[in-house]
């Protein structure tokens, strides 16, 4: 009887780590994550940034399997770190890990093209469940934001085409996206926090939402950003 013998290139990569890189600015959090994630012999920690930019160099310099991605960071917040990974690195996993639960803040995490989105405060198993699900090429979301991220999907229904937004409010709408607030919009686009109301006002009554997360998300599936 034959015995049936795996090829070296399968063998090779049975026990092979997933290499990660940790961006937190927390240095207790950034140490706590990498001695979890250790203990686990399916992971491999490589490198480690407390800074967006730093994260961003040190994920295209080291190329990992994956990045686990604070949001509030200094110098380039997490999600435009994201935005910026997944624009040159667009099958390199991002885990958004954050105490920030702001409903647009997850909305632009998500926009931001991070294949999972963890509170922070959670058991750290749900961490481990969130890297297998995004190295397996499915989207983890808490369970504590999920409920919320699918009602505003399900009940956001865009009527308005994106040519009636003018070139501001498109603007307006994109930064929206990314999780800006009004004060940061304002001096972004310098223009006034007044202003920047009357715009997302007007943008809220052309796509025929109530409030700026139901605008970011028919922004999302209309195409707008």
């Amino acid at each position: 009887m034959l015995k049936e013998v795996a090829s070296p290139e399968v063998t090779s990569k049975i026990n092979v780590p997933l290499k990660i890189v940790l961006v937190e600015d927390d240095p207790v959090m950034q140490l706590g994550l990498e001695q979890f994630l250790e203990d686990y012999d399916k992971f491999e920690v490589i490198g480690r940034a407390s800074d967006g930019y730093s994260g961003v160099s040190l994920a295209l310099e080291l190329k990992p399997d994956l990045v686990v991605m604070d949001i509030g960071l200094p110098q380039l917040d997490g999600i435009a770190a994201t935005q910026s990974i997944k624009q040159k690195q667009p099958d390199m996993r991002v885990v958004i890990l954050t105490s920030h639960t702001a409903d647009v803040e997850m909305i632009a995490a998500l926009a931001s093209g991070a294949d999972a989105f963890c509170v922070k405060g959670t058991s750290l198993k749900q961490l481990e469940v969130a890297i297998d699900c995004a190295n397996n090429g499915a989207t983890y979301l808490d369970p504590q934001i999920a409920r919320r991220v699918i009602g505003h999907l399900k009940y956001t229904h865009p009527k308005t085409p994106a040519t009636t937004l003018s070139s501001r409010e498109l603007e307006v709408i994109r930064l929206i996206v990314e999780g800006k607030s009004n004060p940061e919009i304002a001096s972004e686009l310098y223009i006034s926090i007044s202003t920047v109301k009357t715009h997302l006002r007007s943008i809220m009554n052309k796509l025929s939402v109530d409030d700026r997360v139901q605008a970011a998300v028919a922004a999302l599936r209309s195409g707008l950003v």
